[in-house]
């Protein structure tokens, strides 16, 4: 991880404040989506970018009954006699 040089503090609700120039850098809107996650004792926050339930692709997805799908998994999915054998399918 490269190091910014920026510090902040967390106020008495949990929130830190990401400098303008961050947002701008890693194109953060007002209202954008961020996902939270530790790392070791790192906590890393990214833009966050949905993906594939099944194969963890992040292009091309398409949400279904809640949850995130990618094309290449719907064309598996539409097409299981391909993938499996007819006892397999039952």
């Amino acid at each position: 991880m490269k190091s910014t040089g920026i510090v902040r503090n967390i106020d008495r609700l949990g929130r830190v404040v990401l400098p303008m120039e961050l947002r701008k850098l890693l194109d953060l809107k007002v209202q954008d989506p961020v996902e939270i996650f530790t790392h070791g004792s790192d906590v890393v926050i990214r833009k966050y970018r949905p993906s594939c339930v099944f194969c963890n692709r992040d292009g091309d997805i398409v949400e279904f009954k809640g949850l995130n799908v990618c094309s290449h998994c719907i064309a598996e999915l539409s097409a299981p006699e391909e993938y499996f054998s007819e006892n397999e399918i039952l």
